[in-house]
């Protein structure tokens, strides 16, 4: 239990930062595609930790579908950002994502069985509510390209989808 209350407060001071370090100064559209991209990688990466690491095929199932859909939403991204000649730019908010997702990652490693299975989830579920948060709040308003808004909104309606699922698995995992 004291494993998971550390992973949850990591993964609540990772993304309690995102709209603080928004909010001082209004993103561009290449920090933005760094930002969701890099949310995207972090939980790609999450899913397959889980995979390697679960044995409850409730969890594995779940982490398959992030697998799974993220990956679907970083190439789409991907593609988008080279068709309009965009380089996503690192910034102080992906690079604090990509540190605190490190932690929460090595935390998740040092777990296993179901102690792993509900931390993974718990985390999972406050991941896509604090992106989600941020994704209608403070990036998608502030995209000046209509492309990249298109992608990101529709990204929104599948998270937020995946933080239902996940707090269905979480309570399933009670």
């Amino acid at each position: 239990m004291r494993m998971l209350i550390v992973v949850s407060a990591s993964t609540a001071l990772l993304l309690a930062g995102i709209p603080g370090a928004i909010a001082q100064e209004k993103p561009s559209d290449p920090q933005i595609a760094h930002i969701a991209y890099t949310a995207g990688t972090i939980d790609i990466e999450a899913a397959k930790l889980a995979l390697s690491k679960s044995s409850n095929q409730l969890v594995k199932d779940f982490a398959q579908s992030m697998l799974d859909d993220h990956q679907a939403v970083n190439e789409q991204a991907l593609e988008l950002v080279e068709k309009l000649g965009v380089t996503p730019e690192d910034n102080s908010t992906s690079q604090s994502l990509a540190s605190a997702a490190k932690t929460t990652r090595d935390e998740l490693d040092d777990l296993e069985g179901n102690a792993f299975d509900r931390a993974y989830i718990e985390n999972e579920v406050s991941f896509h509510a604090q992106v989600n948060e941020a994704l209608e709040q403070l990036l998608i308003p502030s995209i000046q390209n209509d492309e990249l808004k298109s992608l990101l909104e529709t990204g929104l309606k599948l998270f937020q989808g995946h933080q239902q699922h996940a707090e269905h698995v979480a309570a399933e995992l009670q």
